[in-house]
C-alpha cells in the first residue's frame, strides 16, 4: 500500500524539473530510501559502539571460558 507525500517547492525549481523531464517520484523515493539507509547505518554504528564499551568491560578470560562453556557438552 502506498502514501502521497506532498512537497512544496518554488515554480522555478518545478519549472526546472518539467524542463528536464525528472521523474519526480522515482527521484524522491530513491532520495528517500538513501537517507533512510544513512540513517539507519548510524543507529547500528552506534549500536555497535555501545556494545564496544560494554564487552570492553569484560576479561577477556571470562569470555574465553564462557564460549568454551558453551561448546561443552556436559
Amino acid at each position: 500500500m502506498s502514501e502521497i507525500i506532498t512537497v512544496r517547492v518554488e515554480k522555478t525549481l518545478k519549472d526546472k524539473i518539467r524542463q528536464h523531464k525528472i521523474n519526480i517520484s522515482e527521484t524522491v523515493r530513491i532520495a528517500l530510501e538513501d537517507e533512510i539507509r544513512k540513517l539507519e547505518n548510524v543507529e547500528l554504528s552506534d549500536a555497535i559502539n555501545e556494545m564496544k564499551l560494554v564487552l570492553e568491560k569484560i576479561p577477556d578470560a571470562e569470555i574465553m571460558t564462557t564460549i568454551s562453556d558453551s561448546r561443552d557438552p556436559k
